[in-house]
């Protein structure tokens, strides 16, 4: 069920294709960095536990 672009399907599929793997990057990185400082958190609370 595609409408019909005419002329235009190209530059209209590349952008949407283009706009898909942006937002799929940026949730991949900002996945990534909320693993890395969860982990660099629960390192900073353990040295407190220690620490008292």
């Amino acid at each position: 069920m595609m409408p019909d672009l005419g002329k235009y399907a190209e530059a209209v599929l590349s952008s949407y294709a283009l706009s898909i793997m942006l937002i799929a990057g940026l949730v991949a990185v900002s996945l990534i960095r909320a693993r890395r400082v969860r982990k660099e958190l629960q390192g900073i609370e353990r040295k407190a536990k220690t620490n008292g």
